[in-house]
């Protein structure tokens, strides 16, 4: 197996999750925080769609779709405090622009060469991934470090581990 294939297979295990965790979550219970101080998972899945769009379309210009206008605003870090539903998209647009997202991810992947993972990753991110293989790479672990968080809500919420 080369390592753009790798890359490839590596993102099966965040759609699992993702899915699998928001299937039985209302939009009500995406805003709830189940500790101070965590973001609630609407923000959370905005921050994800908007750092996995930004930073393939850095190692793969012109690959990824658009995302909504203002898209990028509504999930910065201050909005990250706010409750106000009204500001966040609802669950089914959040999992659409996550599978459009992650299919602009792909079609990238399959644009690159195992000899171009080995390239120097963009400046602004070397500091965390020095090499667009590390760009790539860091797409599912983001996602399931946040998704590690959503099981936090689940159990207080009493629903079921995935698995």
């Amino acid at each position: 197996m080369n390592g753009v294939k790798a890359l490839k297979e590596n993102m099966a295990t965040p759609d699992f999750i993702v899915k699998g965790y928001l299937g039985d979550l209302s939009d009500d219970e995406l805003m709830m925080r189940p500790v101070p101080g965590i973001n609630h998972i609407k923000w959370q899945l905005g921050h994800l769609i908007q750092s996995e769009h930004s930073m393939v379309e850095a190692v793969c210009p012109g690959v990824m779709p658009p995302l909504p206008e203002g898209f990028a605003a509504k999930h910065s870090k201050e909005t990250a405090a706010s409750d106000d539903p009204k500001g966040f998209l609802s669950k089914d647009e959040y999992l659409k622009l996550y599978d459009a997202v992650r299919a602009g991810t792909m079609k990238a992947l399959d644009r690159t060469t195992d000899d171009e993972l080995d390239k120097a990753g963009p400046e602004s991110m070397r500091s965390y991934a020095p090499t667009v293989g590390a760009v790539f790479l860091l797409q599912p672990q983001h996602w399931l470090m946040h998704a590690g968080q959503w099981a936090v809500l689940r159990r207080k919420l009493g629903r079921p581990p995935l698995m």
